[in-house]
Formats: C-alpha cells, sequence, structure tokens
C-alpha cells in the first residue's frame, strides 16, 4: 500500500476514530470522554491519547472535563492507572506539540 504519509498508522487510528463519532449516538464530547476512560481502564500507552487529543479537541475536550472523568474512575480503575493515565495524557500532549513544531519550521 502506498500513502503519502509519514503517520499512515496513526493517521488510519485518527481516521477510526472520527468514524466512531460519527457512527455513534452519543454526544461527541461524551464519546471521547468515555474512550478515554477506558484508555485509562486499559492503562493505555501515550499513542493512544494522541490519537484521540484531535477528536477530543473537535469534540470540545477541555482540561477540566478530562480532569472530572479521571477524577469520576479514581475509585473504579484505582489511583495507579489514574497517575499512569495522566502522566501518558501529558507525554501525548508533548508529542503533539512537538509534531506541530516539526510541521510549522
Amino acid at each position: 500500500m502506498t500513502t503519502s504519509s509519514e503517520t499512515p498508522v496513526l493517521d488510519t487510528l485518527a481516521a477510526m476514530t472520527m468514524d466512531s463519532i460519527e457512527r455513534c449516538g452519543l454526544t461527541q464530547d461524551t464519546l471521547i470522554l468515555t474512550r478515554i476512560a477506558a484508555l485509562v481502564a486499559m492503562d493505555a500507552p501515550p499513542l493512544s491519547y494522541l490519537a484521540h487529543l484531535e477528536p477530543g479537541m473537535k469534540a470540545g475536550l477541555t482540561a477540566d472535563k478530562l480532569q472530572d472523568v479521571l477524577i469520576a474512575i479514581a475509585p473504579i480503575v484505582g489511583t495507579a492507572r489514574v497517575m499512569s493515565a495522566a502522566g501518558h495524557i501529558a507525554e501525548a500532549l508533548g508529542i503533539a506539540i512537538a509534531v506541530t513544531e516539526n510541521e510549522t519550521a
């Protein structure tokens, strides 16, 4: 398969996420927050969160909403998973910033 993108896997995952948003009956912000809660429960790696940043921003995801979700699920998934997720989310944001800076340079 030939692709013009330098990040075909990430692009595919982002497209899948966008398709899921379009096909799901939940509001966009509820869907993204639900998916992020699932990522926390799975102790997902930073790249999984990275794939949800752009769709999350398009859905109106804010730091306050994200924090509320982490607080809400902490008693269920445990503090270790929530702290791990916070680190992974921060790393994903750093990756996104680096990529954006690289693209604009």
